[in-house]
């Protein structure tokens, strides 16, 4: 039976979790793998720039209005290099529980047996940052989701948040195969990033697997509903994220994170600070 690697992105809300997904998942498509990307976010803006802008159509609205007659070809659209597209979905802000969205697409895409119809090779999962909501952790906890994915900047709120997803992950990986893959600095230029990126992947017990440097590109390519890897595929930063998807591709060092307590956390931050 074939492998399927099935990859969830996890971070902070507005770190760049989609921008990464998407970059990552068309240059996954270019080397010639069979990609099916996830939004498993309410907004459903997760493979936007996979699809030329286009408005997708999202599990949870589908399902209310056509539960009787679910097909792949009503839930999935096919993008840039022959990537595969599904938005969750989710209800307007204020209403209902977000992470009803992803536990009803992981529902359907089961039920459609899609992955496998699909022939699909690499899942990857692009979630919301806040794993408090069950919903959200729907990957890893019913183990779709094996090889996770932090990504983080140097700033004191994402990497908290980096933190925080490493406690649910070292819970899950009590009793599944869940592992931290390693994690992805989207650079802000933050005082002292490199350093405390890497003091936080040294405490949590995992390595760097990719640094993307900030660059006007990104928002170009953007501006364009294009991922850099169309939009812009000679550029520097296209390179950065073919790199990056290289790596995750062939990355064989997974761990069971350490995350730290709040305290310790705090003390983290400042440690640079100090040692200079």
């Amino acid at each position: 039976m074939k492998s399927i690697k099935q990859i969830a992105i996890y971070g902070k809300g507005g770190i760049g979790k989609s921008t990464t997904c998407s970059n990552i998942s068309a240059a996954l498509g270019l080397m010639g793998y069979k990609v099916l990307q996830i939004g498993c976010d309410p907004k459903a803006d997760s493979t936007k720039n996979l699809v030329g802008g286009n408005k997708m159509p999202n599990i949870l609205d589908y399902v209310k209005e056509n539960s009787k007659n679910i097909s792949i070809d009503n839930i999935v659209t096919k993008g840039f290099a022959n990537t595969y597209c599904i938005e969750a979905g989710g209800p307007e802000p204020g209403i209902g529980c977000a992470g009803r969205g992803i536990i009803s697409a992981i529902e359907i895409i089961e039920q459609l047996n899609l992955i496998k119809e699909l022939d699909i090779e690499v899942v990857v999962y692009d979630v919301l940052g806040d794993v408090v909501c069950g919903g959200f952790a729907v990957p890893l906890r019913m183990g779709f989701a094996k090889d996770v994915y932090l990504v983080t900047s140097g700033e004191v709120m994402a990497l908290y948040a980096a933190n925080n997803i490493s406690k649910a992950i070292n819970r899950f990986a009590q009793r599944s195969d869940v592992r931290l893959g390693g994690i992805i600095c989207n650079q802000r230029n933050a005082y002292l990033e490199k350093e405390i990126v890497n003091i936080l992947s040294s405490k949590l017990g995992t390595h760097i697997i990719g640094w993307i440097p900030r660059d006007n590109i990104v928002q170009e390519c953007e501006l364009a509903e294009k991922t850099v890897v169309e939009g812009s595929p000679e550029s520097n930063q296209a390179q950065v994220y073919k790199e990056l998807a290289k790596s995750i591709i062939e990355n064989n060092n997974y761990v069971i994170p350490t995350p730290l307590s709040d305290e310790e956390f705090d003390k983290m931050v400042k440690e640079p600070l100090i040692k200079r």
